[in-house]
């Protein structure tokens, strides 16, 4: 029985700048500081591969004093209003209504909310009251990959089901105001706002790409290499400088055993949909795959046009294969990283 991707919508908060724009509200925020430091941290802006990012709150309030209570309350309301359209938008791409969706998972780690998410989508879009529901936290960037795989088992477990995934993070609502730390500031640079919907069917005729096979992978005594400390400021932003080069070394292990497994070799694969951690993480696996004539484009595009948006990033970049015309056989492999430290991965065939 397969389990298919039908539909992936994504949802932008209101509030959009071009980077050139967020420019003099850092150099504000950067008054008093030393003169050499403050250059660097423009540089990193500037140089970050993101052209713009969306945000749930105008440049003005991220870079005001407020408390972890407010930003939070924030977070909350922008993420129910974000993932009812983005799901909604999911569903009308799919030719389905709420009452169709048997099993519900929503991600997000940048806020806090209990209830979760997927309650309020419950009772705002009427969805029904036997629908099974999985709210998924902690698990960062790596999360819609791992929603997708959650579903998956699910689905492969109940014939002619639906599921739906939604993923809504804002990083902008974790920026910590007094701290001048490069991991703050760097974290800053590369990430943006964002909310994504996926829908799976195990249902014979829905149409979409099929999964062929999901798998985790994790790095041992990694726990430092990302996540978040809570403060009583809110979110404090941990990334440690040696991510990159970590993946790099794990790399092989990562996809060739994975692809091995099912008869295939990385030549077989014809698209990448790789999740865009920054600008680091996207020329480290470009100098992996660069050799072997495949690329990473439509990553590098999300990353240019959104920021990196956390666990839906990688979603954004699914939603532009399932827009395309794609053959029929052609396969695509879903990557994901987040904290743990750990590899997400999805194989697919259209």
């Amino acid at each position: 029985m397969a389990v298919r991707i039908t539909s992936v919508a994504k949802q932008l908060p209101k509030y959009t700048r071009e980077t050139k724009d967020i420019l003099p509200f850092v150099e504000l925020w950067l008054q008093g500081q030393d003169e050499r430091f403050k250059r660097k941290v423009l540089k990193i802006f500037e140089n970050a591969a993101v052209d713009r990012r969306y945000a749930i709150m105008d440049a003005e309030e991220v870079f005001s004093k407020t408390s972890f209570e407010e930003k939070n309350d924030i977070y909350c309301k922008a993420a129910i209003e974000l993932s009812e359209k983005s799901l909604t938008k999911a569903l009308e791409k799919a030719a389905l209504k709420a009452g169709d969706i048997d099993y519900i998972i929503t991600v997000s780690c940048t806020g806090i909310m209990i209830p979760s998410l997927d309650a309020y989508l419950i009772n705002r879009l009427g969805m029904r009251q036997d629908i099974v529901r999985l709210p998924v936290t902690e698990m960062g960037c790596a999360a819609g990959v791992s929603g997708i795989l959650y579903a998956k088992n699910f689905l492969k477990a109940n014939p002619n089901k639906r599921a739906a995934v939604i993923a809504v993070e804002s990083p902008t609502a974790t920026f910590q105001l007094d701290d001048y730390s490069m991991v703050n500031i760097v974290s800053a640079a590369i990430f943006g706002d964002g909310c994504a919907s996926v829908i799976l069917s195990s249902y014979e005729e829905d149409k979409g790409p099929e999964i062929i096979d999901e798998a985790m992978y994790h790095f041992y005594n990694a726990e430092h290499m990302m996540g978040f400390k809570l403060k009583n400021s809110g979110l404090q932003m941990v990334l440690d400088q040696s991510v990159p080069e970590t993946i790099a070394k794990h790399f092989p292990n990562i996809i060739h055993p994975f692809l091995e497994r099912n008869g295939l070799t990385i030549e077989d694969i014809n698209h990448l949909v790789f999740h865009p951690g920054g600008k680091k993480i996207v020329q480290t696996v470009e100098d992996l795959f660069g050799k072997l004539g495949k690329n990473i484009d439509d990553t590098k595009e999300v990353l240019r046009l959104y920021g990196n948006m956390s666990s839906a990033t990688v979603l954004y970049v699914l939603e532009r294969f399932m827009d395309r015309d794609i053959a029929k056989g052609e396969k695509g492999i879903m990557l994901s990283f987040g904290p743990g430290f750990s590899a997400q991965r999805i194989l697919l065939e259209w």
